[in-house]
């Protein structure tokens, strides 16, 4: 008996606080949210228990936690303020309209933000949107707007930002795939760079005088 009564003791207390301040609801899901899409992103890859990259998931709850949450619970305030009503007509119309506007800022963001997380840089951090935002863009043209239309065509107010939170662990695994991708190629770019320069490294420092006659005597012979 005591332990469903705690249970219930804490999903009102938990609707309480979720009603009066729905910003920290949200700050609380995507610190939850983004570091488990980094999981499982490198779950997917193949990862062990020890070699999995615990400051990348750190990265992930930082940025989703204090950057995301807030600018997207400053999105979904403007648009419910500029259209208030609740069908697929009005979800569809904001859809389109976060998908020419919010959503270019939060893929931008994502990039060079984790970027200079990483202490990259300014200029990696714009080279890392160059590169990727076109590719995420074409990709999220075609599922973002379908998941908003029904948020913002159905689901209360209050829900939405944990609704987008539980459709954006699994976009957010993509994203997480799609940065470390990159890192990839950039590895397989200059590991054969590295590996000549060692290789040039421990050569012989040849002497054309002395090298030329043992040339010639090996073909004499």
């Amino acid at each position: 008996m005591v332990v469903p009564m705690t249970v219930n003791f804490l999903k009102s207390k938990w609707r309480l606080f979720a009603s009066a301040h729905p910003l920290a609801k949200g700050v609380i899901a995507y610190s939850i949210v983004w570091p488990t899409s980094s999981f499982m992103q490198q779950t997917l890859e193949g990862k062990q228990l020890k070699d999995y990259d615990w400051m990348r998931i750190l990265r992930f709850g930082l940025f989703g936690g204090c950057y995301v949450a807030p600018t997207l619970y400053g999105w979904l305030r403007v648009a419910s303020a500029m259209w208030p009503q609740t069908n697929l007509r009005i979800g569809a119309l904001k859809a389109i309209v976060e998908q020419a506007s919010y959503a270019p800022f939060a893929s931008t963001s994502f990039y060079f933000g984790m970027t200079l997380l990483e202490g990259k840089g300014i200029e990696a951090a714009k080279a890392e949107v160059k590169d990727k935002f076109p590719k995420t863009l074409r990709i999220a043209i075609f599922i973002i707007p379908v998941l908003q239309t029904i948020n913002f065509g159905l689901i209360p107010e209050p829900n939405r930002i944990l609704f987008v939170s539980f459709c954006s662990l699994f976009w957010i695994t993509f994203l997480a795939h799609m940065q470390k991708q990159g890192e990839k190629a950039q590895l397989n770019e200059h590991m054969p760079k590295q590996q000549l320069k060692q290789f040039q490294h421990h050569l012989p420092v040849l002497k054309n005088e002395s090298f030329i006659p043992k040339v010639n005597n090996a073909f004499a012979l």
